[in-house]
Parts: C-alpha cells; structure tokens; sequence
C-alpha cells in the first residue's frame, strides 16, 4: 500500500484574525496576555487561542473599543478597561445555536485602594483597607433614552462628587452627524473612535483623548457637565444632545439611539 503523503505545514503563513490583530495592538500598548484576558472577562489561555486556533470573533468589538480607548489616551486600569469591553462581548451560544441566558452588563463600577504619603494601603476600622471610587461606566439603549436614561445619572453625580472626568460615545443614523470624523477637537486621526454598524448607525467618542500629538479634550470637568445635566432637568441623554446641537455636531432633527457614559478619577 502506497504510503499518504503529509501535508507540508511550511510556506504560506496563516494571516491572523480581527480578534489575534486587536490582541497584538494592546501587546504593542504594554499589556500582556494575562491582562487582556482580564479585560475581557477571560482566561489568557483563551486568548492565545485566538491565533492557534482562530477564535475571538464575539471580542472583536469589545477589543476594538479598548483598543480605542488606549490609543486615545484614556484610563488605562485594567478596572477601567474592563468595564468599558463588558459592553461590547457578545453573549455566548446554546448548543442549538441560540443565544444563552447570560445578562450583558451595562453598567460597570471600579475603585482603588487608598493609600497614604509613603505609599501604603489605608487600613479601616474593620482591618480591610480603604477603597476609593475610580472609574465608573453606564449605557442606556433608545428605549431607556426615551425614559429619560436614569441610569446614567449616578455615573455622572459620582463623578462629580470625586471631581472626575467624563466622556461619552453617541450613536445615531449615519449622516445625523455634521462634522467630520476626523475632527481634532473630537476625535484626532483618520475616522478615530469611529464605530459603524450594520443597521444604518454610526457611534462617535467624545472627550476621551488624554494627551499625545493633536490630542483632543481631555475629559469633561464633571462638575460642569453634571450643571449641564441638571439644566436639563437631570436627563443625561438630554443634555448630551443639546451639546451636541448647540456644538454644531448633530442634525437637531436627529434622535440618539444609544449613549454610554464612562466617568474615572482625574490624576491632577
């Protein structure tokens, strides 16, 4: 019997997926494999799969939103980032090919320990040491929107309490916006924090950039942006869209159809 021939598994290199690509910009940022699978709610193992085995489609978007954050400058916790990519991931599928019963988070909360001049953690009174509010995240879809998004505003008034910083992702149809993608003072670089969808909406970032080369707003004061909240009779998605009416950055005819705000601990 004639012998098979093997296969030569030389030559031609297997070119990577949106997931591993995506891995290797973080990699490049100054994470390492342990800490992305962190951000992503997994185990690194997994995300070593994404090269070995080509998986991480349903992280696709969760890992272009991090990747997005950290190219703009914003916080770069893992904490923080964390809770900005458990918006994005997919839920996982039954056997049947259905969707499984796993709630996706839409908001998301961070702290950090406390510690004094030299360093050291604060310890409280129960022994434990004390934390402190860091970064907080909420989004609200076009039906809460239409409620008046309550629950975005305690983002907002913890930020503010903290004097933080805030920034926010808009979604409306494609056109509704009238500016150009590439603003600096919004989103410096080519279609930067730029998000399209395949139901005709575009999603831009705000506020987010935090230094480097034409670098836009580095965060909302929280204080001014919770007296525009309240100026508009405590509807975050309200005054949001009066920015960016009055801003010249939004048709006025035009509805938002999603907001996510994300709020963190100014470093100054």
């Amino acid at each position: 019997m004639t012998p098979r021939r093997r296969r030569a598994t030389g030559g031609r290199r297997v070119q990577r997926n949106e997931a591993a690509r995506l891995t290797d910009e973080l990699l490049v940022a100054g994470f390492n494999k342990k800490q992305v699978g962190e951000i992503i709610g997994r185990n690194p193992s997994l995300v070593s799969q994404f090269v070995t085995k080509n998986k991480g489609a349903s992280f696709v978007e969760a890992l272009r939103a991090v990747v997005q954050e950290v190219q703009a400058g914003g916080p770069r916790d893992i904490a923080s980032l964390k809770a900005l990519a458990a918006g994005y991931i997919q839920p996982r599928l039954n056997r049947e090919g259905y969707k499984a019963r796993v709630r996706r988070k839409d908001k998301g909360r961070a702290e950090k320990v406390v510690k004094d001049q030299r360093g050291r953690p604060v310890m409280g009174k129960d022994g434990r040491p004390v934390k402190a509010w860091s970064s907080s995240l909420a989004k609200a879809g076009k039906q809460h929107i239409a409620s008046g998004a309550s629950r975005l505003r305690p983002i907002v008034e913890e930020a503010a309490a903290n004097r933080g910083k805030i920034a926010f992702t808009v979604r409306a149809r494609k056109g509704a916006f009238t500016h150009d993608a590439g603003r600096m003072a919004d989103s410096p670089g080519v279609r930067r924090n730029i998000v399209q969808r395949r139901d005709g909406t575009e999603e831009r970032a705000y506020a987010e950039n935090t230094g480097g080369p034409g670098s836009g707003e580095q965060g909302f004061d929280a204080v001014q942006f919770k007296a525009m909240v309240d100026a508009a009779s405590g509807d975050v998605a309200a005054a949001v869209r009066n920015w960016l009416v009055m801003t010249g950055r939004l048709d006025p005819t035009a509805p938002i159809v999603g907001l996510e705000i994300r709020a963190w601990k100014s470093q100054h």
